[in-house]
């Protein structure tokens, strides 16, 4: 994890393997290590050939991926274009189009659509949304300064 990508270009390169941005996203998701998704037991072991882990325990759903209970769930979207896709929406500072995201990393408008709304949704701040406005003045802050003063 020292080596994470600080351009778009090192970016691209850094999630072009898959087996890199699964052990991105499993180190990211499970720092203490692998746990099944459905009864958080850590008995779990990894299926190279079909990239998937499965759980000792006998249930219903003991085969997960890394996609699984992610915005990157029930997509055929590649990890690499998901990971590079995030990186670059999280990365620019005064937003993005769908239409940037589909030329940097070709794949049609309508693909980078869905990818860009399902990273918006995951980027969220989800107190923002149960907390009202404080003042409509706020709005016109920098996000920066909105963020001091509500520091605690």
């Amino acid at each position: 994890m020292n080596n994470v990508p600080k351009s778009l270009q090192e970016a691209m390169a850094y999630f072009s393997d898959s087996s890199r941005c699964i052990d991105y996203i499993a180190s990211r998701r499970w720092p203490g290590g692998v746990t099944c998704p459905a009864c958080g037991s850590l008995k779990v072991s990894f299926n190279p050939n079909r990239r998937v882990w499965q759980c000792s325990s006998h249930h219903r759903k003991r085969q997960f991926s890394a996609k699984v209970g992610t915005v990157f769930e029930d997509s055929p979207i590649g990890l690499d274009k998901w990971l590079a896709a995030t990186w670059i929406v999280a990365n620019c500072g005064n937003g993005i189009s769908s239409y940037q995201i589909s030329r940097a990393l070709s794949v049609t408008q309508k693909t980078a659509w869905f990818m860009l709304h399902r990273i918006r949704l995951a980027l969220q701040d989800t107190t923002a949304q149960r907390e009202p406005r404080a003042e409509a003045s706020a709005a016109a802050k920098p996000l920066s300064m909105v963020a001091e003063a509500s520091a605690p």
